[in-house]
């Protein structure tokens, strides 16, 4: 395969899992590990991936994905964490559900869920919910991010805190090594910290493609989540952290 067609490939990987290896793409593509390494370079000086040991994962930076590339990617992990976490919501509940592709695959997974009651800050969980009739719907007001159909500011946070819930639903854009559960948008994340605050109990869903991403400002600690919902285990070191902390995981 020529090089121009297989860097966007190369790039279409690291997308979908997050991180890329020079083993695996050399087996993948059928070329040598130098080549593989070469073209590694050339993305990463393009600014495109960021170089680590043995591979190269998506660049770090201050702006997410585009909402409609992130909502193709791991679609079937997503669906698969959804099913588990709506799983462990029981009909008669109160919820909050906030902005991300996440959240809006477990709000499918609750269109079958009994006199519910769900706030949310994010219009596309609202439409997706309309389709249950036994679900009440609150929209949390505030200014409408036109990009994702999430409303975010001080007004959101605001309105959540006039709520206790029973659990809020949250994803996020990256987690690092600390378990520090992070996001691009210091607005959103105001929002996302009210939210935990006015819930009995918070459920993090996010997969694996979100531990070797980075992103500027954080909403919380996996020690103040309750259950993390996810595809692939964490580190060993962080797993030991999460038992400490009272955190459980569940993976497929």
């Amino acid at each position: 395969m020529a090089q121009s067609f297989r860097q966007p490939d190369i790039l279409e990987i690291a997308r979908t899992e997050g991180k890329v290896t020079v083993e695996g793409l050399a087996e993948r593509f059928e070329v040598t590990v130098q080549t593989i390494r070469r073209d590694l370079s050339d993305l990463a000086n393009e600014g495109k991936l960021e170089r680590v040991h043995g591979g190269a994962i998506l660049r770090s930076g201050v702006s997410n994905i585009g909402y409609e590339d992130r909502r193709g990617l791991n679609d079937e992990a997503k669906k698969d964490i959804a099913q588990r976490c709506a799983k462990a919501i029981p009909d008669g509940a109160s919820l909050f559900l906030n902005i991300g592709t996440s959240t809006e695959a477990v709000a499918r997974e609750l269109l079958h869920h009994l006199n519910i009651m769900v706030v949310t800050n994010n219009m596309n969980v609202a439409n997706i919910l309309v389709a249950n009739p036994d679900c009440q719907i609150m929209v949390a007001g505030g200014m409408l991010r036109r990009s994702d159909g999430g409303l975010v500011g001080d007004l959101t946070a605001r309105v959540i805190e006039q709520f206790k819930v029973d659990y809020a639903v949250i994803g996020c854009s990256a987690m690092d090594e600390d378990g520090d559960i992070l996001d691009f948008d210091v607005q959103e994340v105001g929002v996302s910290k009210a939210i935990i605050r006015q819930s009995r109990k918070t459920f993090l869903v996010s997969d694996h493609s979100k531990f070797s991403r980075s992103a500027p400002a954080r909403i919380a600690s996996l020690s103040e989540v309750d259950s993390l919902f996810t595809d692939k285990p964490l580190s060993e070191t962080l797993t030991k952290r999460c038992v400490e902390w009272g955190t459980e995981i569940y993976t497929r």
